[in-house]
């Protein structure tokens, strides 16, 4: 069984929101948040929601200050890490190791912020290595630059980074086939949609078990 409750927390970049997926014996809170174009209904979030818990790993949906006002278009990246700064108090109360992660542009807030904020690891889905098209405007040195043990989950078709773009580093690095930006699979594929976020959740549990 997991609980879930949801909270406003005020941030100086405005009121974000958290829905905590509780485990009744956690080792982690694992905080993710959504990318630029979507929310917390994206496929990947919902399904760590969903399967962590029995893993022992309690889950934080955090919503940005944009998205809980309604606006449509995110904001700068300093201005997303004022508001991920503002929630981790909240997610320090359970008294446990917050795993920082997000998915896009949420997974590059959690990489610049990390060793600021204390977090334990990282979780990067989806992390947008570059603009669709112009790989010449890198941002691996800010995954390269996250301080922590970092999991990259990358789908192979990804126009922000395929997994063979990414640079050499200590982060491990999953892959899922098939899979867009949204970790979306074609019909065509070889896997179903529901096979391919398996794929994701499975190799999250497995990687947060493997964290001390």
């Amino acid at each position: 069984m997991t609980k879930e409750t949801s909270e406003i927390i005020g941030t100086d970049a405005g009121d974000a929101r958290v829905t905590w997926h509780t485990a009744e014996r956690a080792r982690f809170v694992l905080a993710v948040s959504h990318g630029a174009g979507g929310g917390v209904e994206a496929r990947d979030l919902r399904a760590l929601a969903a399967a962590l818990p029995h893993h022992g790993v309690t889950v934080a949906l955090v919503e940005q200050p944009w998205r809980v006002a309604g606006k449509k278009l995110a904001p700068a990246p300093k201005t997303l890490d004022v508001g991920w700064r503002g929630i981790w108090p909240a997610l320090l109360n359970p008294g446990l190791p917050v795993i920082s992660g997000g998915r896009s542009a949420g997974a590059r807030v959690a990489c610049r912020t990390a060793v600021e904020l204390g977090a334990r690891a990282v979780l990067a889905l989806s992390f947008p290595l570059h603009p669709p098209g112009k790989p010449e405007k890198s941002r691996a040195d800010e995954l390269l630059g996250s301080g922590v043990p970092t999991l990259v989950v990358q789908g192979a078709n990804d126009p922000f980074g395929k997994p063979e773009e990414f640079p050499a580093g200590s982060f491990e690095l999953v892959e899922v086939p098939y899979g867009d930006h949204g970790f979306a699979v074609p019909k065509r594929a070889e896997i179903t949609q529901d096979e391919a976020v398996t794929v994701i959740t499975d190799a999250v549990v497995k990687w947060v078990g493997s964290l001390e």
